[in-house]
């Protein structure tokens, strides 16, 4: 049947939209560590593009950003580093510090 034929318009992550305080975060996460460098994530069927910071140490953090060109622009405005995940893969020390993260006894309250 034609029907089951039919394209259908893709749809876009849900979610709340992408805002200024998310740069303000990021530029706040920037300036408080050192040898930071952003990752661009693409977009997919569950989430739009992201931007991932990772610190010297592994510690990171990650944002929604509207497109990889914004993104890009932000990063050159605070002279970070800026590579494309999809191209390099996550750095180690992200992994690393995940890692030291799960081992971590829990603290309590």
């Amino acid at each position: 049947m034609a029907w089951f034929r039919r394209r259908r318009e893709p749809q876009r992550a849900a979610g709340r939209p992408v805002d200024r305080a998310d740069l303000e975060y990021l530029a706040e996460f920037v300036r408080t560590r050192r040898g930071v460098e952003a990752f661009i994530e693409p977009r997919t069927s569950v989430t739009e593009t992201t931007v991932l910071l990772v610190a010297h140490d592994g510690e990171w953090t990650r944002r929604r950003t509207e497109t990889p060109e914004i993104a890009r622009r932000w990063a050159h405005q605070l002279s970070v580093p800026i590579y494309d995940v999809a191209l390099l893969g996550y750095p180690q020390r992200m992994r690393d510090y995940n890692e030291r993260q799960k081992r971590r006894p829990a603290q309590e309250n």
